[in-house]
């Protein structure tokens, strides 16, 4: 069958940039992807802990990480950033404390921005994560689906495919359901694609969501 790659892998250094910008030596480089992990989660978990809307979605659309030698820059996107923001200054600084413990890092600062995405429907992270509530809530996989793809269109994009896999509907046999609309060219470099996939528990198991957006051609 057709050989696969992550879409954002294959356009690095065209479209596609690094989410993390750091120099480590060979032998320091797992600590340092470690160390962005642990940010990452540790983000993650406070938001998911802190915010309760309605639909229960974090909103994160990506999470970008600078490091120098006395500076960790953490760049947060967000869809819906009035979640964090409604008592900024108190929030930010409760999550730097806590991405501080975490890493337990003495001599290096750690400062936190939140950037607000114009299009949140726009971006696969948060598209995702809408689909997985919707399945969480047991509507129809179709159903859910066609509903992100109406939110999509909304938000400009040039095309969608999005894939669900595992136990649908509770089945006993798992399968593969995937849904496309426009264009979405995975083989043209030049084609700027966001990707994500995603994976949501429902009480069946396990479901897998991996989504494709075709933004534009540069």
């Amino acid at each position: 069958m057709g050989q696969k790659i992550n879409p954002l892998g294959f356009r690095l250094g065209t479209t596609q940039s690094h989410h993390c910008i750091w120099f480590a030596h060979p032998k320091k480089y797992s600590e340092g992807l470690e160390e962005d992990k642990k940010i990452r989660d540790c983000i993650k978990n406070y938001v998911q802990k802190n915010i309760r809307i309605s639909s229960g979605m974090e909103g994160i659309a990506r999470i970008e990480i600078q490091k120098r030698i006395d500076l960790i820059q953490i760049i947060i996107y967000m869809g819906f950033p009035k979640l964090l923001i409604e008592d900024k200054p108190r929030r930010v600084e409760e999550l730097q404390m806590n991405v501080q413990k975490e890493l337990n890092c003495v001599n290096r600062k750690l400062n936190i921005a939140i950037t607000r995405i114009s299009n949140p429907y726009g971006h696969p992270n948060i598209l995702a994560e809408f689909i997985a509530g919707q399945l969480k809530n047991r509507v129809s996989f179709r159903k859910a689906m066609k509903k992100a793809i109406e939110l999509t269109e909304q938000a400009n994009t040039k095309g969608i495919q999005v894939q669900i896999a595992g136990r649908i509907d509770g089945k006993e046999i798992a399968r593969v359901e995937w849904i496309r609309e426009g264009r979405v060219p995975l083989q043209t470099i030049e084609a700027k694609i966001d990707y994500c996939s995603y994976t949501v528990r429902t009480i069946y198991g396990v479901l897998g969501i991996k989504i494709w957006i075709f933004v534009d051609e540069e």
